[in-house]
């Protein structure tokens, strides 16, 4: 049976309390025709503000310091290569062919008829990622891979997949991001994530986008016995609408999923962000931690975890501060408990940054811009392993930017 089922009838157990926000897309108004880009071996077509651009999702487009690099220009790889011993990264459309449709992980935890997204994706695949580390392999420098949107008003279809052999380890950045001189268009990426007993997949996805882009994720993530899934998300700038909630199913004993999320949702900005996590094993763990903030867009933080058997221990935590006057958020933080023996709890706080904090700094020597300040960069405090100096600089700028609107 295939595992979406599974899924889909946890999900339908618990529905959303608030309906999806963002636009329901007309598909025919993006192009579905771009420029067949060449393979380019040493990243020589792309030019200066390119490059600069392209570092701001963590795409640093050197195969130094990385275990393997992945570039898909709107349809075309422009450059793919594996630098370690014990990895494997190919298009999805290769490795369709080379494993005879991929019947262990094609579709398998994603149900292709969830929406006209998914059914898109797969009438009409351009193409997306098959990373996998082999069965032992310690993968020591991450693997970076690039969805890179070239063209103006194009609807790009990806699907990845990525496996975590037993005892593996992997870390993956993953960097989405436009062509400077984009301004609109639709992104749409289906991902599906294996990582087996006793594996350990770090997978930390950075969104750069323009600000006429919408973006339809949808990814589902497996993890067997003793397992390890760690997930980092960021989306700083400005983006027209998202829908990502991807759930994660905790199937084998001691297996643990932690997601972690930090967003500025900017004016005009319509985002709808979470994950679900559902624990059906033993001694099982569960972390989802947002932390939000909106300079005048609209968001919702969604977070949803299912105890499905005892010995089971799992938290949510959404978080957001409100730093315009027309900024709206609406956290949804949810618990299902389904027998004895449970333990969870949440956390969620929407609002402006407390008075009280700022005086306690104030006394302390800052002054009050500076006490602002530095709760926000607090706050937004972002601490991943493997992001290249570039991003790290640009986080800094972007939470400069940010304070302003204190």
């Amino acid at each position: 049976m295939p595992l979406f089922s599974e899924l889909k009838e946890a999900a339908e157990k618990s529905r959303d309390k608030k309906a999806a926000i963002g636009p329901d897309l007309d598909l025919n108004q993006f192009k579905r025709q771009s420029e067949d880009w060449s393979y380019d071996e040493g990243y020589k077509s792309f030019d200066a503000q390119e490059r600069d651009h392209l570092l701001r999702a963590g795409i640093e487009l050197t195969d130094e310091d990385h275990a393997g690099t992945f570039l898909q220009a709107d349809r075309s790889i422009v450059h793919c290569k594996t630098s370690q011993p014990g990895l494997e990264i190919m298009p999805i459309t290769e490795a369709l062919q080379k494993y005879d449709g991929l019947p262990e992980y094609y579709w398998r935890l994603v149900n292709v008829e969830a929406d006209k997204y998914t059914a898109a994706a797969e009438l009409s695949l351009d193409n997306g990622y098959f990373i996998r580390a082999l069965p032992g392999a310690r993968i020591s420098q991450p693997v970076e891979a690039c969805l890179y949107i070239r063209t103006d008003g194009l609807s790009q279809h990806v699907h990845n997949i990525v496996v975590a052999e037993p005892g593996s380890q992997l870390h993956i950045i993953t960097g989405c991001t436009t062509h400077p001189g984009v301004t609109s268009g639709l992104h749409l990426g289906i991902s599906e994530f294996y990582i087996k007993k006793g594996a350990h997949l770090t997978f930390t996805m950075v969104h750069n986008w323009a600000e006429n882009i919408h973006v339809r994720p949808r990814s589902a993530i497996l993890v067997e016995e003793d397992g390890v899934y760690l997930s980092n998300y960021i989306v700083l700038k400005p983006v027209k609408s998202v829908q990502m909630y991807p759930t994660a199913r905790l199937a084998g004993k001691g297996a643990v999923a932690r997601m972690n999320s930090v967003v500025v949702a900017h004016p005009g900005s319509e985002l709808d962000l979470g994950g679900r996590v559902i624990l059906e094993a033993p001694h099982t763990k569960a972390e989802v931690i947002a932390r939000t903030v909106t300079t005048g867009g609209t968001v919702i933080s969604r977070g949803h975890l299912i105890g499905k058997v005892p010995q089971i221990k799992a938290h949510l935590e959404c978080r957001g501060l409100i730093l315009a006057p027309k900024g709206l958020m609406y956290a949804v933080p949810e618990l299902t408990g389904e027998v004895a023996g449970v333990e969870m709890s949440h956390e969620a706080a929407v609002g402006r940054i407390a008075q009280e904090e700022i005086e306690y700094l104030m006394a302390r020597g800052l002054t009050e811009d500076e006490a602002a300040s530095t709760i926000v960069r607090g706050f937004l405090n972002v601490e991943i392993e493997g992001l290249p100096e570039a991003l790290k600089e640009d986080i800094e700028r972007t939470i400069q930017e940010t304070e302003k609107g204190l």
